[in-house]
């Protein structure tokens, strides 16, 4: 009964604002000042500060909140743990498991790492690099 008299209390007080608003000429600040006044009066009406008040003071309803907090966190540790692996599947022996692949695949791809060519040396596969650099003036 004291939200609701609060609320309605607020409401109308926002509305003195936007009235305040309104008659000197900031009329598109006068609707939005009576946009938010008009919230806690819409929330009174449709049960939701009734539902609120009878959530903040039961115990049953703050173990529910526990709960679903403890299974949030235990969510979020276990995707962090399946980030972390790499999303590996767990097997028996601890080995990789391959995973699905298309159906015309053979076998996952994998990252092919840059080889120098014969009679190149390890530092020179950068060469064509530099070379489109020195091109564009890089």
């Amino acid at each position: 009964m004291l939200a609701e008299t609060i609320c309605s209390a607020v409401s109308a007080a926002g509305l003195g604002i936007a009235a305040v608003a309104a008659y000197r000429k900031r009329f598109l600040s006068a609707a939005r000042i009576a946009a938010y006044a008009l919230v806690p009066l819409g929330l009174v009406m449709t049960g939701a500060v009734d539902w609120i008040a009878d959530t903040a003071f039961s115990p049953v309803a703050w173990a529910g909140f526990g709960v679903l907090g403890v299974a949030w966190l235990l969510f979020l540790s276990t995707r962090a743990v399946e980030r972390r692996r790499g999303g590996r599947a767990e097997s028996a022996g601890g080995a990789d498991v391959p995973r699905a692949v298309a159906p015309g695949a053979s076998a996952p791809s994998r990252a092919v790492t840059a080889k120098p060519k014969a009679g190149q040396a390890a530092g020179d596969d950068f060469s064509d690099i530099e070379a489109i650099l020195k091109k564009h003036g890089i």
